[in-house]
């Protein structure tokens, strides 16, 4: 009960942008929440700097709750991407899926913060996920009970497929990277977005 009425509060305060109340104290009694990175749409928990190699992050956050949405697992990142996060969640992801008449109040993380190489490939280079700009999505839940699966409705040609694709068209430009089916065959089933910067704009398929 505690973690809706959490929820609840901070939904309806992101439906507000200006004024938003700044939260940082209330969540800091349930599960040590607190804000996050300066933006009051960010909730989570603030870890030691990580260095591995070649691999890291200064500042790292492990993020809960964005915009009002709930991950599926906290996901650790650097303030820039999890910013990047917060203004697409608020500003494009939602008006995504409006013509479902609902709202996203949750979303299943595959991955964020790891050491690995590009699709974990042997001599690629260096993941965005090793630097903790990356993160990577399978599914959205909405708050009427429907969940929008990257993996099985991405080429359905119904309603619930629509938003799926709006819902991937509208990262592009919010992130550097948009990766999803169309990509390859390692985006099968996820959503990959990172802030990696291009001379040409971003980077979306």
């Amino acid at each position: 009960m505690l973690k809706s009425a959490l929820l609840l509060t901070f939904t309806l305060a992101a439906c507000t942008r200006a004024g938003a109340p700044d939260i940082s104290s209330y969540a800091a009694e349930h599960d040590g929440l607190s804000r996050l990175c300066n933006n009051p749409a960010l909730l989570g928990e603030v870890l030691d700097d990580i260095s591995n190699g070649q691999c890291g992050i200064d500042n790292p956050v492990a993020v809960h709750v964005v915009a009002g949405v709930e991950l599926s697992t906290p996901a650790t990142l650097n303030c820039r991407t999890a910013n990047s996060l917060a203004n697409w969640v608020e500003n494009d992801a939602q008006d995504a899926v409006k013509n479902l008449r609902s709202r996203i109040t949750g979303m299943r993380v595959l991955a964020s913060y790891a050491c690995r190489t590009r699709n974990s490939q042997s001599g690629a280079r260096l993941s965005e996920h090793a630097l903790g700009n990356a993160i990577d999505f399978g599914s959205f839940t909405l708050a009427n009970g429907t969940v929008l699966s990257i993996e099985d409705d991405w080429r359905r040609r119904n309603k619930e497929g629509t938003a799926i694709r709006a819902l991937v068209d509208s990262a592009c430009g919010p992130f550097g990277t948009v990766l999803g089916p169309d990509a390859d065959r390692f985006h099968q089933d996820n959503l990959h977005l990172d802030t990696a910067e291009y001379r040409g704009g971003a980077y979306c398929r």
